[in-house]
């Protein structure tokens, strides 16, 4: 039984006994840990709310300490239970049976979290990167994110669809067609033959990346503080037309461009470890008529509106009464343009009713990727395919869009269009997992060639601009971590092949950037630093990873035989009551709370991953993985295991060093980080 489990039993215990003993009905019991080991392994001060309710219901007055002891009875006879306490005015604390605690842990069948009663459909959509150039950091930091949650959410137990929504028909790939069409001048042909003669010194993405920059330029006649230029401008707004309307030469190029860019970008988000379901396209929401269904049912309903004056007339708006009087706000609130066109608020709504199941239309789908594993990306089509997706995709229940804070004001547009359709539906199922954004440090920035001001080195970050061309490309930051972590694993393993140090620098570089994304909390902006970021001491990935390498060694010296020995003698606790009193012997003093906290910690894993996800916090789940990587380090620096004579005691560490690390595995495996065999 995991800490979890055995916590919800005696919960129900409680409200059993509260309606047994009291006729009280109680709907939310409240439980806590202890602030110190002495006092117990977990508390419970509903009986101070038993009184009051008892005196609600019949004017009676008791005692809330005769009432902890009626309900201590109850819960001394739990499974699980060594003894229960009442403390002060009425507490109840818990202390638990750890030798039997150890052996259910030890040796429990499940793995990772628990199971939860949700059989609803989850829908996750993250990275979403306009697919124009090579992702950056502050795209990789919304990948893990969103990444990191959908493995949180499965550990529970959920049903999760992952989609990394793909904007084919934007400005940003407007701006990359106008610099291959205005600038390079190429047509279609000598645009894939430029592409396949980048390999493999280049890829497309990092070329885009430049071209978008010069693009930029272009539009300001070579000067970045000048004005755009109005005629260049409508270059790209001709651009953008052609592209929506499809059919045409333009709408092609941007067809391969877009979708070589998706290429690019899943090749390196699967450096990362992240995959998706869908690739739902912007293409097909507007030719499958996705956004005529939304735009006429929000018509239907008064949802909408026709504005006849003011700076929005000729628009169709969503009226709202909150977030009003900018500029930037009045335009999120516009779903069609004057000029017809509409915006990218107008189809988000329209997506997100797809997602949701509250639109009578669907994609046509067509295999984008596979993999070796056996897992499959689906992107979307307009045209009608022979072959099928093995699920339905859409139709969910909760959906959460991780998108930055920038956007939130357009994400409550769009919630608000969607609860206004659907009162029941929409308001409780769209969820925006907002973050900050990413930015760099002074000398981050400095690092990549970036020119600084005086003024710019006394800022706490810098930002970057992808029009600008400030930024750190995500694989060239994956690509130093990797560099430098191979540094590090030759120096301290000079034994091992070739292929192997790579292979550990490859898990530490990627252990290391998803721990720095994710050990800082939603709305904290991160400014960037690569030496913090490499660091193998303190709070790093490196220092989680090398807590479980640490107790893996020493299961590799202690040898199979004496583990399997240990295993038997603590299994063979459950049924002597001899063994199991010599094992709880070293769980006494201080040595022994000392040894029973890591494992505690160790076993609350199930807890904190229900916290992660009903907080929808990653970083609690990665300041949980530092905790217990402390606890873990210290362990070993003050327990012998090897060197133990005594058979029991050997066991009981040797027990709780497995169960620690195992927990420790799935805990990082949960943040996208793998252990490597070395550090």
């Amino acid at each position: 039984m995991s800490l979890h489990k055995l916590q919800e039993s005696l919960k129900e215990t409680v409200r059993a006994s509260a309606k047994d003993f009291f006729d009280v009905d109680l709907e939310q019991i409240n439980g806590e840990v202890p602030p110190k080991i002495e006092f117990g392994d977990y508390a419970f001060p509903v009986a101070f709310e038993l009184a009051k309710r008892i005196k609600q219901a019949t004017g009676e007055k008791q005692n809330p300490r005769a009432i902890a002891e009626k309900l201590k009875e109850t819960l001394e006879q739990s499974v699980g239970v060594s003894r229960v306490e009442v403390a002060g005015a009425g507490y109840l604390n818990i202390f638990f049976d750890r030798a039997k605690f150890l052996s259910e842990i030890a040796f429990r069948d499940e793995e990772t979290g628990p199971q939860t009663d949700h059989k609803h459909k989850r829908m996750v959509e993250h990275t979403s990167i306009n697919p124009n150039k090579a992702a950056h950091i502050g795209h990789v930091r919304n990948s893990v994110l969103g990444d990191t949650f959908v493995r949180i959410l499965r550990a529970r137990g959920d049903e999760v669809e992952v989609q990394n929504y793909i904007d084919n028909t934007g400005v940003q790939v407007a701006d990359v067609v106008v610099g291959f069409t205005h600038i390079e001048k190429m047509n279609l042909d000598e645009i894939k033959a430029l592409d396949a003669s980048l390999k493999p010194k280049q890829t497309f993405d990092y070329y885009c990346w430049d071209l978008y920059t010069k693009v930029g330029l272009f539009y300001r006649n070579g000067d970045p503080n000048e004005k755009p230029d109005p005629e260049k401008i409508k270059i790209q707004k001709e651009t953008l037309h052609l592209i929506e309307e499809g059919g045409n030469i333009t709408a092609g190029i941007a067809e391969y461009v877009a979708t070589r860019n998706v290429e690019c970008i899943l090749d390196t988000m699967e450096r990362l470890s992240i995959r998706y379901d869908l690739l739902p396209r912007e293409s097909e929401i507007l030719k499958l008529h996705f956004w005529q269904n939304a735009f006429e049912k929000m018509q239907e309903l008064g949802v909408i509106r026709f504005e006849t004056q003011g700076h929005s007339r000729g628009c169709w708006v969503m009226p709202l009464d909150s977030h009003t009087g900018t500029d930037e706000h009045n335009a999120d609130k516009i779903l069609v343009r004057s000029n017809g066109t509409i915006t990218y608020t107008g189809k988000d709504i329209a997506y997100q009713m797809w997602k949701l199941g509250l639109l009578n239309l669907d994609f046509n789908y067509k295999l984008f990727r596979s993999y070796e594993d056996g897992h499959q990306t689906w992107i979307t089509t307009a045209e009608k395919q022979d072959e099928k997706p093995a699920h339905k995709f859409g139709n969910g229940e909760t959906v959460y869009n991780v998108i930055d804070t920038r956007q939130s004001y357009p994400q409550s547009v769009v919630k608000r269009g969607v609860a206004a359709i659907d009162p029941v539906k929409g308001e409780r199922a769209s969820i925006h997992l907002a973050y900050e954004m990413v930015a760099l440090s002074p000398s981050a920035a400095e690092e990549l060639g970036i020119q600084l001001s005086d003024d710019d080195r006394s800022r706490s970050h810098i930002e970057m601009s992808g029009r600008k061309g400030i930024g750190v490309k995500a694989d060239d930051l994956i690509n130093r971590l990797e560099a430098n972590a191979l540094k590090e694993v030759i120096e301290r393993n000079p034994e091992l092949s070739e292929d192997r140090h790579k292979k550990i620098a490859h898990i530490l570089a990627i252990g290391a950037l998803r721990y720095f994304l994710l050990k800082f909390t939603r709305n904290t902006v991160i400014a960037f630093d690569f030496q913090e970021a490499l660091a193998f001491e303190g709070e790093t990935g490196a220092y989680c990873q090398n807590a479980v390498v640490r107790l893996n060694s020493i299961f590799r010296k202690l040898g199979e035989e004496k583990m399997i020995e240990a295993n038997s003698l603590i299994r063979s606790g459950r049924e002597s009551e001899e063994i199991q009193s010599a094992v709880s012997q070293h769980f006494e003093g201080e040595s022994g709370n000392d040894i029973w906290s890591l494992l505690t910690l160790a076993g609350r894993l199930d807890e904190v991953v229900n916290l992660a996800a009903e907080t929808q916090e990653p970083a609690t789940l990665t300041r949980y993985v530092f905790n217990l990587s402390k606890a873990t380090h210290l362990f070993y620096h003050r327990y012998r295991i090897i060197a133990e004579e005594d058979v029991t005691r050997r066991a009981v560490l040797a027990t709780i060093a497995d169960v620690t690390r195992k927990q420790l595995t799935v805990a990082l495996r949960l943040l996208g980080i793998e252990v490597p065999e070395r550090m």
